[in-house]
């Protein structure tokens, strides 16, 4: 027990109480606690606290300029890389062109009248001889019936001056048995045989006259004929150009339809000179729409002009090509690819290293250092499997076998070599 300033007894603290004694029992007093010390703390705290962030930050720094010399490693993609193998091949073009009909007709009316009905309308196939339009025509109604009376009156008169004539022979007959017996005149013998020689001669331009009739008749016929309008071979109705009820001439009236055929068709191209001399009647064309992705056309070449275009330096070419379903339009623009019998060299790689999207048609080939870079190319043949390279390749190139989605330039590729190391194999 201690005793207090006062006298009284207090528990005794240890060594605890004794750290904190006060002054009195120190016998001094002790200094207050300054403002510039406390300052002086906190700037000491902020140093060693700013340190360290600095030490921190610095150390994270380092650790990120590590990272890019870990990373070619770790983001390293496998790929299977071949050869392009060089070829000495006939030249395939890829030639514009376009589908025209194989025959087309515009079809017009050859009497004057009002159509009745039309039967067929745009888009329709039609077999030759099919009726297409019915026209009334009541005017040539009313000069047929009137050649037709007209005949029936020639045939009557030539009844009647045949019956003249039999008359005429059978007088002049009569009169010559008379003139025998010397009862009548040499004279009136003459008269009666002059007679018969005039009513057969009548007889003679009545027949004609017949004839003359009949023919008109028969024209006649023959026009109203064309009151029905066929068509003159098989193939699609393309424009229809009248209505029911339209007044149409022979004459002075727009075309009622147009006709064409359309299988087979055919697609014309402009050949250039460097392969002009090597066209050839019969070679097989594949023709190529854009409408139709992946579907191939197959065709011949059947005539070619003999000569170029003065200034296009081009001869115009023309292709059949079986249509049987109708899939060519004439006025569709094609692509026609044409083999020409003229050495060429090519680079041939396989179809699977092709890149198709908005960049264009590419390929990925790899450096010495092990990364990829991109090389457009032009095609110049599909053969399915492969494809023959027009430009953008050496034939020294190591190209990526497989179409890899995902890699972009400069990545940094693990290569291998493909089976076989060619674009053949």
């Amino acid at each position: 027990m201690t005793p207090d300033h006062r006298g009284r007894a207090l528990p005794d603290a240890g060594p605890a109480a004794s750290a904190e004694a006060t002054p009195d029992e120190l016998g001094f007093a002790l200094p207050a606690p300054s403002r510039t010390s406390r300052t002086a703390v906190i700037v000491v705290v902020a140093i060693v606290l700013g340190g360290g962030f600095a030490f921190g930050w610095t150390q994270r720094g380092k650790d990120r300029e590590r990272v890019p010399a870990a990373t070619p490693e770790a983001r390293a993609i496998r790929v299977e890389v071949v050869k392009p193998q060089v070829l000495e091949t006939d030249q395939a073009l890829g030639l514009p062109g376009t589908v025209r009909a194989l025959e087309q007709t515009k079809i017009f009316p050859r009497v004057t009248g009002y159509v009745r009905r039309w039967l067929v309308d745009i888009g329709d196939k039609v077999t030759a001889g099919q009726v297409l339009a019915e026209i009334d025509t009541p005017e040539l109604d009313a000069q047929l019936a009137q050649a037709r009376a007209q005949l029936a009156q020639a045939e009557a008169a030539v009844n009647q001056v045949v019956a003249q004539r039999d008359y005429s022979r059978s007088n002049t007959q009569r009169y010559e048995s008379l003139a025998d017996q010397k009862l009548v005149s040499r004279s009136q013998v003459e008269q009666t045989q002059a007679q018969a020689s005039t009513d057969e001669a009548g007889v003679a331009s009545a027949r004609s006259n017949v004839t003359a009739q009949q023919a008109n008749v028969r024209r006649l016929i023959e026009t109203k004929g064309f009151s029905r309008v066929f068509a003159p071979f098989a193939g699609t109705i393309t424009t229809r150009g009248v209505e029911r009820g339209d007044l149409v001439t022979e004459t002075k009236t727009a075309e009622l339809f147009t006709l064409a055929a359309t299988d087979p068709i055919r697609v014309f191209v402009e050949v250039p000179q460097t392969v002009a001399p090597a066209v050839r009647a019969g070679s097989d064309v594949v023709v190529l729409v854009r409408e139709f992705p992946g579907r191939k056309f197959s065709g011949k070449i059947t005539r070619a002009a003999g000569a170029l275009d003065p200034d296009l330096h081009t001869m115009t070419t023309e292709i059949q090509v079986p249509n049987p379903d109708g899939a060519l339009l004439p006025g569709m623009y094609v692509q026609a690819q044409v083999s020409f019998p003229v050495p060429h060299r090519v680079v041939e790689i396989p179809a699977t290293a092709l890149y198709s999207d908005a960049q264009g048609l590419r390929v990925a080939v790899v450096d010495a250092e092990h990364r990829l870079h991109f090389t457009p190319i032009t095609i110049e043949r599909d053969t399915g499997a492969t494809l023959q390279i027009a430009t953008g390749l050496g034939g020294d190139e190591r190209v990526v076998k497989i179409a890899v989605p995902g890699l972009v330039e400069g990545d940094p590729l693990e290569v291998t070599e493909a089976r076989g190391g060619s674009a053949a194999k």
